[in-house]
This record gives structure tokens, sequence and C-alpha cells, in this order.
């Protein structure tokens, strides 16, 4: 019983984590970190909330999961009661459901994609003004995006946005884009969005999908900035926002978000950056590995 017991309150605790991370500051000045927190919360919610429900369907066996599944496939779950296949039923069910969403989560992506990329061979264009490769759309509204790609990424900007920018400010905007696809943060993005699919009347999962959907914004300009200056892409940035920018396409990543509160968080730490104590990165680099290898190590505990 002790390790279903310590998997149903890690499961609690991981919801709890993610309540208060997703109020967190600190995660600002070192966004990478608090990515990888997020997803060792987001691994370890599964993982020990399947693992609780499994540890009460085992109970009867009394060697925890990975000792107690032999045993049950070996006398057929004929020591399960009632209450014991409820519990393995609900694990199952909700692993299939977990696992459908995220498979479900990746063709939408990827079909919105691949439509999005063939409309660009129709419609768009190459420029002088921008570097080769990079995209441009006859519009008039602002607009600068990725679509990511396994063999390759591309950068897409509107006319608007060559006219709303100066070169220094839209290369930095560049910059920010191709920090998007070298750093693959569409792929980070999807558990957390098909967590939303499967709990979507639930506001913490909204919340925590906006956190890192923030986070990733602001480690992609950490990454412009080590080739263009803060201050170009904290302007372009706040062009942007003055433009109001529509929505950035299903399945790409745009560089601002429409909402003033982030675009002033990413702007106000371009300007004034505070780099996170040693202690704290420390700490938090610490509980990454624990957070999402503690449910694994309670699988092996007997019960």
């Amino acid at each position: 019983m002790t390790g279903t017991a310590l998997l149903a309150l890690l499961s609690i605790g991981t919801i709890a984590g993610a309540h208060f991370l997703s109020k967190a500051r600190w995660t600002w000045r070192a966004p990478r970190i608090g990515i990888a927190l997020w997803q060792a919360l987001g691994l370890s919610w599964g993982i020990a909330t399947i693992g609780a429900l499994l540890g009460l369907a085992l109970l009867p066996y009394g060697k925890g999961i990975f000792g107690g599944m032999p045993g049950m496939f070996g006398d057929q779950a004929g020591r399960l009661g009632t209450a014991h296949v409820a519990a393995l039923l609900a694990a199952i069910s909700l692993a299939a459901v977990l696992l459908t969403m995220l498979g479900y989560a990746v063709v939408r992506v990827v079909r919105a994609r691949s439509r999005h990329r063939a409309l660009l061979a129709l419609v768009s264009r190459s420029d002088s003004a921008v570097p080769r490769g990079t995209l441009v759309l006859d519009h008039p509204g602002a607009a600068a995006y990725c679509v990511p790609g396994v063999r390759s990424s591309k950068v897409v900007v509107s006319a608007g946005t060559l006219e709303l920018l100066d070169p220094a400010e839209l290369a930095a905007v560049l910059a920010h884009e191709r920090a998007h696809a070298r750093e693959r943060h569409d792929l980070v993005l999807l558990p957390f969005a098909s967590l939303r699919q499967v709990f979507p009347q639930i506001r913490l999962v909204g919340r925590c999908l906006d956190a890192v959907e923030l986070l990733i914004e602001m480690a992609a300009d950490d990454r412009a900035r080590r080739h263009r200056s803060p201050r170009e892409l904290a302007t372009a940035l706040l062009r942007f926002a003055a433009a109001r920018p529509a929505a950035a396409p299903s399945g790409t990543l745009g560089v601002a978000h429409t909402g003033h509160m982030p675009v002033m968080a990413r702007v106000n730490r371009l300007l004034e950056p505070e780099p996170v104590s040693r202690s704290t990165r420390f700490a938090a680099m610490v509980a990454v590995p624990i957070i999402a290898g503690v449910p694994l190590l309670l699988y092996a505990l007997p019960h």
C-alpha cells in the first residue's frame, strides 16, 4: 500500500506544483529551466496518476506494480475484486486517452502544417529585403511566424511587417523565429496542448499551456539576443503589439503574444535582464530528474 499511497500523493503534489509554477515569475529569468520543470511535472503527473490506479488494482498481489503484473496475468486477474478491476480499467482508460489525444494532436498539427506549406507555395514570394529562405506574404497586416518541420522549417513574414520594422528590428524578429525552429519549441507545446484537449474545462490546464507558451517565447528571445541587440527585438515586439497582429496560423509559432502583459514582460526582461541565482538554478536542475524519475522508482516498490 505504501507505493500506491506515495504515487497518489505525488500525483496530487504535481497538480499543486503546476498551480504554483503557473504563477511563478522567477522562471522568466531562466525560461529553459522553467520549460524543463514543466515537462518533468507533466510526465510525473501522468506516470504517478496511472501508477496509483495500477497500484490500487494490484494490491491483492502485494508485490507492487512491476512485481504484481506477472501474477495478474498468470492467474488471469483471479484475485481482483470489483474495486480493483475498476481501478485497472481506469488506469488503462486514462493511459489510452492521453496517448490517443497526443497522437491526435500530432496528426492535426502535421496536417495543418502540410496545408499551410502548400498554401505558401502558391502565395508567398522571396524578397531582397529578407535573408534567403525567408518567405514573404503580400499582406498589409503585421505577421511573422515559423512553420516548423522535420526536414526544414520555414520563416514567414508579411509585407506589412517589412514596412513596420526597420532592418535591424526585422533581423531580430527573424532570429527569434529561427530560434523556434532550431529548438523545436513546437514539440514542447504538443503534450500540453493535447492535455488541454483532454481536460478543456479545467482552468489550471489552460494556465499551464499559457505559461509554457510564454516561456518558449522568452527562450527564443534569449537565443535571438545572442546575435542581435536586445533593444532591437524589444522595439520590434512593441511595434507588433501596437499593430495588433492576427493570431499565427494553426501549427505555427508566432513572434508576439496578443496579450499586453506577456509582451511587456518579454520587453522588460530584454531591456533589464535579471539572471537567476546559482542556487535557484542548481536546485531546479536537480529537481527536474527527481520529479520525472521518482514515479518510475515507485512502480518497483512492493506495495
